[in-house]
C-alpha cells in the first residue's frame, strides 16, 4: 500500500518501528528543515544567473519566518538555543547541506541553466567518497554576500573565528592545504553539531582504543542504595553543586575565586556502593556518566595515554557528560621510583592527570579501593572525598532485605537479621550470595524454595574470598 503523502513539501507518512505513524515533533523537525533547504536551493540558483549572466539582477529570495518559540523539534529547538539569526540559520543550513540533501548545490546549479559551467566564486570540493558538492568558506560567501567586498570581508571574518557559530563550535572551517586560501577549506558542521541535528541529543561514542569509555548506567534507583548517613549526606553536598554550580559561579560572582568543575574521590571496599552512587548522580542529572576503562588509556605506546584521556575530557565538557574512574588506585596510585624508562612515562601520565581533572570544567568521579593507595598530593585535589566503609549489621540486614524482594520464596520463618549479624559481607557481595543461592533454589524443581542453607552456603563462598569462614 502506497504512503498516503502530506500537503508539506517533502514529507511522506511512514510507519516507525512499532507500526504507529511518526511523531509529530519529528513531522515539524522535517517540515522545518525542508523550508529552509529549499530557500537555500533558491538562494544558490539566484546567485548561480548573477554569475553566469552579467546582465540578470539575480533577485535574492527571502528567508522563511524562524521557528517559533515552543517548538521542541531538533532543528528549531536548535535554532531557538543558540538564538541564531536569519541568516546566521541559512548558513548552518548551507554548513549541513550534505547531510540532509547531497544533490542540492548540483541540482540548483543545474536548475539554473549552469549544468557544466565553472563557477569559480560558488566554491565547493568534493570528496573521495561523497559524490556531491561540499561548500567550503567560498561558498558561504558567494551565497550571503554575493560580490560585494565589503560584505565579503565581514563574512570571512566570522567563518574565520569571529561569527558565534564559529566560536561556539557549531560549526567548523577546515584548514585548507598550504598555499591555498583559507575560504577553500571545507565549511562543514562540528560532529555534535551533525548530533543534535539528526538525532536530537548527544550520542556515546562506542567503545575503542581512541575512545577508551563506556556509558555507566543502572536499573538500580536511590531506594536501593544502602549508605551510612554521613556518607549519604556528603554524597547531596556533591549532587548539590551538579545543581547550583552556576548560581555560585555566574549569579554569585564566584567565578574567579573557586575553579572549574567538581571533583570527588570515593573510597571504599569493593561493593560498598561507589559505582552505583556515580550511576546514580548521572541519573539526578539527566546526564551520562562515562566508566573510563583505564586498561585501554594506560596504553602500551608512549604518549598514547595523554592522547587517549585529552579526547575524553574534551569530549565531556563539551557535552556535559561526567566521568568515572573505577578502581582508579592502578592509575592514580603513588608515584614510583624510577627505575627504567616506563616508570619515568607512568609518573608523566599521572602528572597528565593531575593537570587535566583540575582544569576540568566537569564533574569527575574517582573510586579507589583502598586509602592507603591515593597520593596524597593528588587526594587534596579534590573537594569532596567520600568514605564508603564497609556495611555495619543494620545496613547489610536491610541490603539482604532488598536483595530478596517478597517474591523470592524464602524459606517461612528464616532469620535474615542473623545472618546480617553473623556475616560481614559488601552489598556487592551480598548480591553475589543471593544469586547462588536462588540458582541451588531454582534447581530443586520439586522444591523451589529459597533455603536458609542456600543463603549461607552462598555466604561462605563470599567469606572463603578473603580466607573468612561463617
Amino acid at each position: 500500500m502506497a504512503a498516503t503523502a502530506r500537503s508539506e513539501p517533502g514529507w511522506q507518512a511512514y510507519p516507525s518501528r512499532d507500526g504507529e505513524p511518526k511523531e509529530e515533533a519529528a513531522h515539524r523537525n522535517e517540515v522545518a528543515l525542508e523550508r529552509w533547504l529549499a530557500y537555500v536551493a533558491a538562494l544558490t540558483a539566484a546567485r548561480v544567473v548573477t554569475l553566469t549572466n552579467s546582465d540578470a539582477t539575480g533577485e535574492i529570495p527571502a528567508p522563511p519566518p524562524l521557528p517559533g518559540r515552543s517548538d521542541e523539534a531538533h532543528f528549531p529547538k536548535l535554532v531557538r538555543e543558540y538564538g541564531l539569526s536569519p541568516v546566521e540559520t541559512t548558513l548552518f543550513v548551507i554548513a549541513a547541506v550534505p547531510l540532509l540533501r547531497p544533490d542540492l548545490f548540483d541540482r540548483a546549479v543545474a536548475g539554473a541553466g549552469a549544468g557544466g559551467f565553472e563557477l569559480e566564486a560558488l566554491g565547493g570540493t568534493r570528496g573521495r567518497q561523497h559524490r556531491g558538492m561540499m561548500p567550503t568558506g567560498d561558498t558561504a560567501l558567494c551565497l550571503l554576500a554575493g560580490p560585494e567586498i565589503g560584505a565579503r570581508l565581514t563574512w570571512q571574518g566570522y567563518l574565520l573565528g569571529e561569527g558565534r557559530l564559529m566560536r561556539e563550535g557549531l560549526l567548523r572551517l577546515d584548514p585548507p592545504e598550504a598555499g591555498e586560501p583559507p575560504m577553500s577549506g571545507r565549511l562543514m558542521l562540528a560532529p555534535d553539531t551533525a548530533e543534535l541535528l539528526l538525532a536530537g541529543h548527544h550520542l556515546v561514542p562506542q567503545l575503542s582504543s581512541q575512545f577508551p569509555a563506556r556509558p555507566l548506567e543502572t536499573a538500580l534507583s536511590w531506594r536501593d542504595l544502602v549508605l551510612p548517613t554521613t556518607t549519604l549526606r556528603q554524597v547531596e553536598e556533591l549532587m548539590a553543586w551538579t545543581r547550583y554550580s552556576r548560581r555560585l559561579l555566574d549569579e554569585w560572582g564566584l567565578r574567579a575565586q573557586l575553579r572549574p568543575g567538581c571533583r570527588a574521590l570515593f573510597i571504599g571496599p569493593p561493593g560498598t556502593g561507589k559505582t552505583l552512587t556515580a550511576a546514580l548522580i548521572g541519573q539526578a542529572c539527566e546526564q551520562p556518566v562515562l566508566r573510563i576503562d583505564l586498561a585501554m588509556v594506560v596504553s602500551k605506546y608512549i604518549g598514547e595515554t595523554e592522547k587517549n584521556l585529552a579526547a575524553i575530557f574534551d569530549k565531556a565538557e563539551r557535552k556535559g557528560w561526567l566521568l568515572f574512574f573505577d578502581e582508579a588506585d592502578s592509575l592514580f596510585g603513588k608515584r614510583s621510583s624510577v627505575k627504567e624508562a616506563r616508570d619515568r612515562y607512568a609518573n608523566q601520565e599521572i602528572s597528565f592527570l593531575l593537570q587535566r581533572i583540575e582544569i576540568f570544567d566537569g564533574l569527575a568521579i574517582l573510586a579507589s579501593n583502598l586509602d592507603g593507595n591515593v597520593d596524597q598530593a593528588f587526594a587534596r585535589r579534590f573537594e569532596h572525598v567520600i568514605s564508603f566503609p564497609m556495611p555495619r549489621a543494620d545496613e547489610r540486614l536491610a541490603l539482604w532485605r532488598k536483595a530478596l524482594p517478597a517474591s523470592v520464596p524464602l524459606e517461612p520463618g528464616y532469620r535474615l537479621a542473623v545472618l546480617a549479624e553473623r556475616a560481614e559481607l559488601s552489598g556487592g557481595s551480598i548480591i553475589n550470595a543471593v544469586r547462588h543461592a536462588a540458582l541451588r533454589a531454582a534447581m530443586r524443581d520439586e522444591e523451589a524454595v529459597l533455603r536458609g542453607a542456600d543463603l549461607e552456603e552462598g555466604v561462605r563462598r563470599e567469606l572463603a574470598k578473603d580466607g573468612r569462614s561463617l
